[in-house]
């Protein structure tokens, strides 16, 4: 559920009543702030984290004949921008205590065709982008920081672990603007194809034109671009909800904690890990639910907090399971047996900043008692 109140509201109002909705000066602002706090000379607002990705990879030219390594756990999109590209995802599998991409599986799937890596930062915890590095010498990496908004690791801000980071706001993300996404990087010239990519291709943005010293030219398109950009509206509202996320995170971490503190005597649940020297997001709070020791299998527990008030569900899914994946690369479950048992097993429950003390002691009580 997403952290918005008054500040949002009124932060509307000025592109409102400015008449400037589309990609203007408050989504330079997020730009620039979103960057700052994230450590990256470059930040590149667009309608969403899918767009984000396909825009990286389109400004990389990846394309037919290239190979691109994704984890199997994770949303569809970040196999979907591949195919976008005309390119083949390449799964690999995953760790089923972290749910983040498997370094050594990653090293096995290498070949002369492939071009790039897509580490998923799943849940808010930063992928071992170090231990990948080293899997995957000269191999471009690609962040899908869709749910890592502030996370870290040893220090370093994800988004700046690889050539380039994709974030989403997405509501159920730690911050939003509705819908949305970012690009973070230090390469310039990366920036700055991407930056005329998501805008057609044009090589000057209309706030540029409209407040240059030339307003008579229109811009040059050296390129086939793309509508991606995001509107002031959402430029505004994010503004706002930047400044609030470490408080917004700190928040998580104290609930993430108490969850499993408090949760830590239920044999059958294994509550998500933090390692050493990583700043987990608590985008959300994922659970492995061991069924060998559980009361009853994991979808009737989630049906039977569903029956008392508590909403929740899977972490996400195995990628090579889904219809159109599970046709095109021909894999079948066992072939990925991590991400097919994280698929299986795993449990979202509620962890969000507008719940009360009551709300999580609620959730803690009701799965004690299943």
């Amino acid at each position: 559920m997403p952290a918005t109140g008054e500040a949002e509201w009124q932060a509307l109002r000025e592109p409102l009543l400015s008449g400037w909705l589309t990609q203007g000066p408050k989504v330079a602002a997020f730009e620039k702030a979103f960057a700052e706090r994230h450590e990256a000379d470059y930040a590149i607002a667009t309608t969403s984290c899918t767009t984000a990705l396909h825009l990286i990879l389109a400004a990389l030219e990846i394309g037919p004949g290239d190979e691109v390594i994704l984890p199997a756990f994770t949303w569809v999109a970040t196999a979907n921008v591949v195919a976008y590209c005309g390119a083949a995802p390449v799964l690999a599998d995953v760790d089923r205590t972290t749910f983040n991409l498997d370094p050594q599986d990653v090293a096995r799937r290498i070949t002369k065709r492939t071009r790039a890596v897509i580490p998923v930062h799943l849940f808010g915890l930063c992928a071992d982008m170090h231990a990948i590095a080293a899997a995957a010498p000269g191999l471009t990496l690609i962040e899908d920081a869709a749910c890592a908004a502030g996370s870290s690791l040893a220090g370093q801000p994800a988004g700046t672990l690889g050539t380039a980071g994709a974030f989403s706001f997405h509501p159920r993300k730690s911050i939003t603007t509705g819908e949305g996404g970012m690009v973070t990087t230090n390469d310039a010239e990366l920036a700055a194809r991407i930056d005329m990519l998501r805008n057609h291709g044009a090589d000057v943005s209309e706030e540029q034109r409209h407040h240059g010293p030339r307003p008579h030219l229109l811009p040059e398109f050296n390129m086939l671009g793309f509508n991606y950009r995001m509107t002031d509206l959402q430029g505004a509202v994010g503004l706002v909800q930047v400044e609030k996320l470490d408080d917004l995170i700190d928040e998580r971490q104290q609930w993430a904690d108490y969850y499993c503190r408090e949760l830590a005597d239920v044999p059958w649940l294994q509550t998500p890990q933090c390692p050493k020297g990583w700043r987990h997001g608590w985008q959300a709070f994922v659970c492995y639910v061991d069924e060998a020791s559980a009361p009853m299998p994991r979808n009737e527990i989630m049906e039977q907090l569903q029956a008392r008030g508590i909403s929740t569900r899977p972490g996400t899914h195995a990628v090579h399971m889904l219809g159109y994946y599970a046709n095109r690369l021909g894999l079948a479950p066992d072939d990925l047996p991590a991400a097919r048992d994280c698929d299986k097993y795993t449990m979202a429950i509620p962890l969000h900043n507008r719940m009360s003390t009551d709300d999580f002691a609620y959730v803690v009580e009701q799965i004690k008692e299943l």
